[in-house]
């Protein structure tokens, strides 16, 4: 970012760029009133550099690990007071895109703020997305990189077809690096959930799950 802006603050085209980024910014952000205003109740649709992304419906293999990756967290999260989770349809809206994760996680003082007509979320603490031949290229790219740039500590990217689970974490320059590749009976480690310990299975096998949540009750 800060080399982008020493080469623009060297162009002598400077004030004519400013003009037209003003002018873009403008256009993008009436875009993007309509998009708020036209959300309807149960779509699942994001604001993705000024094009309104509409989401084709899941998998039944896509629902069923979403569902499974919210039972842990919400259960581990709920029994420790930890703060809010919620899945798919909250809006997390960030300096200029809007997207619906499909897990995300809000601790401490965020959890604390949300309230019950809330609408729009803020970065979270985590977020999950789970692949799909329709999302992969956003989820590892536009989205990657948003996340980063906003300060969401951790990134999971949940791959149903390889039953994988990457968790990426900030480095000491605020990107991504990957922590580790979890598979089968690895034991899923958070950094924001430290004390949360479940087989990377939990998510893509019913038993391995209701197992796993018995655990974290006990």
């Amino acid at each position: 970012m800060e080399a982008v802006v020493e080469r623009l603050a060297r162009s002598p085209r400077l004030p004519l760029i400013l003009r037209d980024l003003e002018a873009f910014w403008k256009k993008e952000q009436k875009g993007r009133k309509r998009f708020y205003d036209s959300i309807e109740d149960g779509q699942k649709v994001e604001f993705i550099n000024g094009k309104v992304i509409i989401h084709s419906p899941d998998t039944a293999r896509h629902i069923e690990i979403r569902k499974r990756m919210t039972m842990l967290l919400d259960t581990f999260v709920a029994q420790h007071g930890l703060g809010r989770v919620f899945d798919e349809k909250a809006l997390v809206c960030l300096s200029r895109n809007d997207y619906m994760p499909d897990v995300v996680l809000f601790l401490g003082a965020k959890a604390a703020a949300i309230t019950p007509e809330q609408l729009q979320f803020p970065a979270p603490d985590l977020a999950v997305e789970v692949l799909s031949a329709s999302t992969a290229k956003r989820d590892r790219g536009v989205k990657f990189n948003d996340y980063a740039a906003h300060a969401v500590a951790e990134y999971w990217i949940v791959d149903p077809e390889f039953r994988t689970v990457e968790i990426f974490r900030l480095d000491a320059f605020g990107k991504y690096e990957l922590a580790w590749k979890y598979s089968g009976d690895d034991i899923l480690r958070s950094e924001v959930l430290p004390d949360l310990k479940a087989p990377a299975r939990a998510l893509f096998e019913d038993a391995a799950n209701l197992a796993a949540v018995r655990r974290l009750l006990r």
